[in-house]
């Protein structure tokens, strides 16, 4: 699960660096500022982002959904070098992206004007574009998690019906309950795993819902509000999906946020007798963090 949750984090930095941070200067700017190359590679790159972060989600529900259901299948598998759902992930978001080279490029706008703009053919091109993007990032990743989640809800209410009658048996019958109990604590761990997991997957439909629905709608209904302000801070809700994944894994770690409380209150304590080196402070958080990581 470290490895899925490391991964998606690459893909939020991914959506942060190369699709928040151009956009910002692209708007604050007006007008791209840059060659052809460093057009096709920025569109490509804001694809790549949206691609990763959302199918990091899906090869991680898929293997809760396998641990889950079929847990004998998943020990079996053995220890790979390579973890195949999150290269499969990174591959589908790079192939797929790469439409974006041949759509975007530095194009004149107006008479000695250039910026970074698509062509389409008219008067299909945009919509077939938004329509296909909104189809593959976004309604079959979620069909997917849907699909997986409601069949680990199912396979864990059937797990703990029937733990349950098995303890109940052996208070019955006395038997010894190590096995049972130590059984429930491995429940416990993965449905706290499938809870966190849960919340990511309801935290990318929230967040990424609003931003296809306002897409397709300014592209087939001519009508569309789209210099509305609410048009545009519901196209900026996606992005906060790459905020929302880290804070979700840090609430849900256990100890590292009682860790970095401790150490908060640590340190305020000391700055009211005195200013800490801040070196000192550095190293008792790299420590804190490292501390948690062993702990857990």
């Amino acid at each position: 699960m470290r490895v899925f949750v490391f991964h998606l984090c690459l893909a939020d930095l991914v959506v942060a660096f190369f699709q928040v941070c151009p956009q910002l200067m692209w708007d604050i700017t007006d007008r791209f500022i840059g060659p052809d190359l460093l057009c096709r590679f920025v569109k490509y790159m804001q694809i790549v982002g949206m691609f990763s972060s959302t199918y990091m989600i899906v090869v991680m529900t898929i293997d809760r959904y396998q641990a889950i259901c079929n847990p004998m299948v998943t020990f079996q598998r053995g220890r790979a070098r390579l973890n195949i759902p999150v290269c499969v992930a990174w591959a589908i978001s790079l192939v797929g992206s790469i439409p974006q080279i041949f759509i975007f490029s530095r194009v004149q706008v107006a008479p000695g004007v250039f910026d970074c703009w698509a062509e389409f053919i008219k008067p299909w091109g945009l919509k077939t574009y938004v329509t296909w993007t909104t189809l593959v990032i976004f309604v079959l990743p979620v069909f997917t998690l849907i699909v997986c989640q409601v069949r680990i809800c199912r396979a864990i209410q059937i797990n703990l019906y029937t733990k349950t009658h098995q303890e109940g048996e052996s208070a019955v019958t006395n038997a010894p309950a190590s096995r049972a109990s130590s059984v429930v604590g491995v429940s416990k761990a993965r449905i706290k795993t499938v809870k966190m997991t849960v919340v990511i997957v309801l935290a990318y439909i929230i967040c990424w819902a609003p931003f296809f629905t306002v897409q397709l709608w300014s592209v087939w209904d001519a009508n569309a509000p789209t210099e509305n302000a609410t048009f545009t801070i519901l196209m900026l809700l996606a992005s906060l999906n790459s905020c929302a994944n880290p804070c979700i894994y840090l609430l849900f770690s256990g100890q590292l946020p009682k860790r970095l409380v401790m150490l908060l209150c640590r340190n305020q304590s000391k700055l009211k007798h005195s200013i800490p080196d801040e070196g000192t402070m550095v190293s008792s958080l790299y420590t804190s963090f490292k501390i948690a990581s062993e702990s857990r």
